[in-house]
């Protein structure tokens, strides 16, 4: 037996064109259907509800409505602006107005890039809603990319994962932070040697950033004698700031605003790390990630993070391309 189960959105739309426009050939000429076509979708109609909706007059006259069918067309019209605003929400999806962007990244990300790229992201696309997932595990990072947990994730380079496309944003280079009375603080470079086994403030073994400064001190034959360890780059900066010892860092690290500290140029130098974005190669790409790389982009230079050397490897946003990423 049919019911309004079986109403079609065109039947609920015809209930209210004719409703508006008081005929059936008005109602007609607005929806672009023939008259006939019109009293099929409201006959088709009465049947599912099982009553009259409209009372009909002989002659050119403007058709009302029943009781029953001022009820209909209140839930008709419920409906139809139900379904305008789904289609509008999904059409402002499919062109990254709004939706969801879920981003990994690191702490000094965190402090220094992110800040601007989400406030500049929220006034380009208000309706997005942006998700962040920290940690300073860097293959946690790539991970959680790879399998689409994240849409894109910050990480440090150089990465070489055949799951992952990579947007090289920039270098950050190693420098030593010394406290603002240490005999060095004048210097134009802190030499590598002097740490050895001089009192050291360093990063958590386990990082990737922390294994990069020990590799390169083990090449150089310095052996730096460790007085602190943290992944809190602010416990770090205080620690230095405080006499306790001396830091290898990344540059976008340090708060250069402290005037506890100064910063210098390592001689010889360490490779940079490389700052990175990464996603799958396997799952579609939001299409507000080509503005979030854009503005990611902007930002890491700004805190004076060096642009990329050309490598042919992507760094534009162009290159955030992926099957099906629509």
């Amino acid at each position: 037996m049919a019911g309004l189960t079986d109403a079609s959105v065109r039947q609920l739309e015809a209930l209210v064109a004719v409703s508006e426009h008081g005929t059936f050939g008005a109602a007609a000429a607005h929806l672009g259907f023939s008259q006939a076509a019109v009293s099929q979708q409201i006959a088709a109609l009465e049947r599912a509800a099982g009553q009259r909706l409209f009372v009909r007059l002989p002659g050119p006259r403007r058709v009302t409505l029943t009781q029953a069918g001022r009820l209909l067309l209140e839930h008709a019209q419920t409906v139809l602006t139900t379904l305008g605003l789904a289609e509008r929400q999904l059409q402002e999806l499919a062109c990254g107005q709004r939706g969801q962007l879920r981003v990994g990244t690191f702490q000094s990300i965190s402090v220094k890039v992110l800040p601007a790229v989400v406030t500049k992201l929220r006034a380009l696309r208000p309706e997005l809603e942006v998700v962040l997932f920290e940690t300073e595990d860097n293959a946690d990072l790539l991970d959680r990319a790879a399998s689409g947990a994240v849409d894109i994730t910050f990480a440090a380079g150089p990465i070489w994962d055949d799951r992952l496309e990579v947007v090289r944003l920039g270098l950050d280079p190693y420098v030593a932070m010394v406290a603002v009375d240490h005999p060095l603080a004048g210097s134009a470079v802190f030499p590598l040697h002097d740490l050895d086994r001089a009192p050291t403030i360093g990063l958590e073994g386990g990082t990737v950033c922390q294994m990069v400064i020990e590799s390169s001190l083990q090449v150089s034959g310095v052996r730096p004698n460790y007085v602190f360890r943290s992944n809190d780059n602010g416990a770090v900066q205080a620690m230095v700031a405080a006499g306790v010892g001396t830091a290898v860092m990344p540059r976008l690290t340090i708060n250069q605003a402290d005037q506890a500290v100064r910063v210098l140029p390592l001689e010889p130098p360490i490779p940079p790390r490389e700052i990175c974005l990464a996603y799958s190669r396997s799952q579609p790409l939001p299409r507000v990630a080509a503005d979030f790389i854009e503005l990611a982009r902007g930002a890491v230079r700004q805190q004076g993070v060096l642009p990329p050397p050309d490598t042919g490897l992507p760094t534009t946003p162009q290159a955030v391309s992926v099957p099906g990423a629509g």
